[in-house]
Parts: C-alpha cells; sequence; structure tokens
C-alpha cells in the first residue's frame, strides 16, 4: 500500500523503523487570501465558501459526523472532502489529534492550539504576512515540534498535515522564490491544474520582491502562515523522532523551505528522519510532476499511499480517480500511517472511509 518515488534508500529506513509504531497527528490550519482569486482552487465551489473551508475540515476531524455542525463541509466543485479519509484513519487508529491554529479569519470550533498568526494577504501584494508573525509562528512551531517529539518518543513519529486552501499556490511561489524550477510541476484540487493562473499569480508577488531574500523573509512576502509553522515543528521535531510531512506540493515546499532554513541558519537537521508523504491521486498527477519536483529537494524523499477510489460505491469518491481533490487534511499521510501501523490495506482503507461517508449521507437526508 505504500509506494516509494525518491531515495528509495532513505525511504525504505524510514518505513521500516517506524512500522508498527503509533504516531500522533498534528493538522495545522491557515488561510491566505490568494484563495479567493477566482478559480484558483476547486476546495470550495465560491470564495466565500472557501473562507471557511479549514474550519469545517477541523471541525469535522475532530467531531466526525455531526446532526447540526457549527461549519457543514463546503460543497466542493466535485467529490467529498478529504477529510473523510482523515477522519476515518484518525478515529479507527485512535490516533492522539492537535488541531493548530496557524492564521484563520476566526478560530476553530473544536478545541485547538492557537499559535497567535494572522491570515495571509494574498501572495500578489507581496507582503502577505509581517515579518515578525512570521518569526513568531517560526518559533511557536519549533516549541510545538519540541513539545510533540517528547509526547512521541524516540521510537514513534509524528504526522503533519495541513489545511489552507490556495496553499498549492503559496506552494509554487515559496518553490520559485528558493529558485525551484517547480512552473508546471505543481498539483491543485481541479483535475487539470491550472498551472498557467498559479504561475502568473506567484509572478506577480515575486515581482515585487529583490531576491534572494532570507527563508523567513520569502515567507513573509510571498508565502502562508502554515508553512513557516510545519517547517519549525519538522526541524525540532526531527532532532528526537520522526516526522511525516502529510501532503502534496505544499509539503514539498515546506520540504525545500526545512533545507533553505538549515543552510541560512547552519542548524543541525536529522533529515533521515523527514519523509513527505501524500496519496496516489498526487503521486501520479499527470497534469503535475510532483516526482520530479520531490527529485529537486534533497535529502527528504517522496512517498505515497496507493489508496484507490476506483471500486468505490459512492461518486463522490470515485472523482478522486479523475483528478478531483486529490489530498489534503493529512489523507495520504494518515492512509500511509494506517498501512505501517495496522498493515492496512486497500479493502480496510475504502471500508473504512465509506462506512464514515455514508453516515454523513444518511444525516444529510
Amino acid at each position: 500500500m505504500i509506494q516509494i518515488h525518491t531515495q528509495p534508500l532513505q525511504a525504505q529506513q524510514w518505513l521500516e523503523r517506524y512500522r508498527g509504531k503509533l504516531p500522533v497527528f498534528a493538522c495545522v490550519l491557515g488561510f491566505t487570501a490568494t484563495c479567493l482569486i477566482p478559480g484558483i482552487s476547486a476546495a470550495g465551489k465560491t470564495p466565500e465558501d472557501r473562507q471557511y473551508t479549514a474550519i469545517a475540515d477541523a471541525e469535522f476531524l475532530a467531531n466526525g459526523v455531526s446532526i447540526q455542525p457549527d461549519y457543514p463541509l463546503p460543497p466542493l466543485i466535485a467529490g467529498a472532502s478529504p477529510v473523510y479519509i482523515s477522519r476515518a484513519i484518525v478515529a479507527a487508529l485512535d490516533l492522539p489529534l492537535y488541531i493548530f491554529n496557524a492564521g484563520l479569519p476566526k478560530p476553530p470550533t473544536v478545541p485547538h492550539l492557537d499559535l497567535d498568526g494572522i491570515p495571509a494577504a494574498c501572495l500578489t501584494t507581496g507582503a502577505a504576512l509581517p515579518l515578525a508573525t512570521v518569526e513568531r509562528l517560526y518559533q511557536q512551531g519549533s516549541l510545538w515540534g519540541e513539545k510533540l517529539a517528547a509526547v512521541t518518543g524516540e521510537d514513534s513519529y509524528i504526522i503533519i498535515g495541513e489545511c489552507v486552501v490556495g496553499g498549492t499556490t503559496t506552494a509554487l511561489s515559496l518553490l520559485m522564490g528558493l529558485g525551484i524550477d517547480a512552473v508546471g510541476k505543481v498539483n491543485s484540487s481541479h483535475p487539470v491544474c491550472n498551472h498557467q493562473q498559479k504561475a502568473e499569480i506567484a509572478r506577480r508577488g515575486l515581482a515585487h520582491l529583490k531576491l534572494p531574500l532570507s527563508p523567513l523573509e520569502l515567507v513573509a512576502a510571498i508565502g502562508d502562515p502554515m508553512q513557516i509553522v510545519v517547517a519549525g515543528m519538522a526541524i525540532a521535531a526531527s532532532r528526537t523522532c520522526g516526522v511525516l510531512l502529510a501532503g502534496g506540493t505544499q509539503m514539498l515546499a515546506v520540504a525545500a523551505l526545512i533545507q533553505a532554513i538549515r543552510v541560512e541558519k547552519g542548524l543541525e537537521i536529522n533529515t533521515a528522519q523527514i519523509v513527505v508523504g501524500t496519496t496516489a491521486w498526487v503521486a501520479n498527477d499527470r497534469s503535475g510532476a510532483t516526482v520530479a519536483l520531490a527529485d529537486s529537494i534533497p535529502q527528504i524523499p517522496l512517498i505515497s499511499a496507493k489508496l484507490s477510489f476506483a471500486t468505490s460505491q459512492y461518486p463522490q469518491l470515485q472523482v478522486y480517480e479523475q483528478g478531483f481533490v486529490k489530498e489534503g487534511v493529512g489523507a495520504g499521510g494518515l492512509a500511509i500511517a494506517a498501512s505501517l501501523y495496522q498493515n492496512w490495506g486497500q479493502v480496510e482503507l475504502l471500508d473504512s472511509i465509506e462506512q464514515l461517508l455514508a453516515a454523513s449521507l444518511a444525516i444529510a437526508q
């Protein structure tokens, strides 16, 4: 159920080290006004929907199906939210769950840890976040990386997921700002990635800047609050335990940011402890070039869960096979964890996800 895409020896060693171990799951929520640009994301039909996607996902991740949620999952252009995958696995494995608010328009309605961040302005401004906010978020991420590593212990690992609508576009801008050839390689929630739109938006933001900038200055200019929190968290935790960065393009951008921070600050980082884990829909996305992008980021392997919805009885899941949605809220990394911890295969994963979706649809009727 797990495929290795880059740096096979390091990836295999990581998988063997943490097979049978129970991880903890940290989900970092953030917001960028970039998501309000028409057509930029399919994670919510309208810009208004997309303002509350992360809050709704956090509520469902923590509570599961509810008769009267404070924030119902927003309608998507097609398909069911990836949080169905995430919630099904978190509940079945009884994973310890930590939800972090890195910067949202409104606070989550479920228990969470507030990192004193703010939503990011659109990256086209070249002034997405105050530098002082980015520095504070990096410190908060580092602090919580240490705390979660202490909870996890050196024999296990932390899964770090995210929910940032529009985050693949801020990821592209960050990768470009770091000097990585990423145009045409990133993913999106659309079935065919809107590369031209993303690249144009990223270039508009970068045009304000005089490169090179320090990694934190770059996030402040054209990034989002999740990126720097996860980078700090992963750097700190990797000194003690394993780290699974659960996501696609966004976590590859974080991996590149980690490497840039390591060089700029002269830090000791045990990159052998870090992998990026995503879904097969992202890794095999023909409208992107995920593996080629991962190859350009040294020392941090890319792996994926070979979960398929081709045989699902639900059209909301079947559309994943057409390229809709693909990933989010740590879905791919959690599927990898289910395989490592419980030896779950396709049957167990699909059954747990379909049961959750069925319960949700029954309430909606």
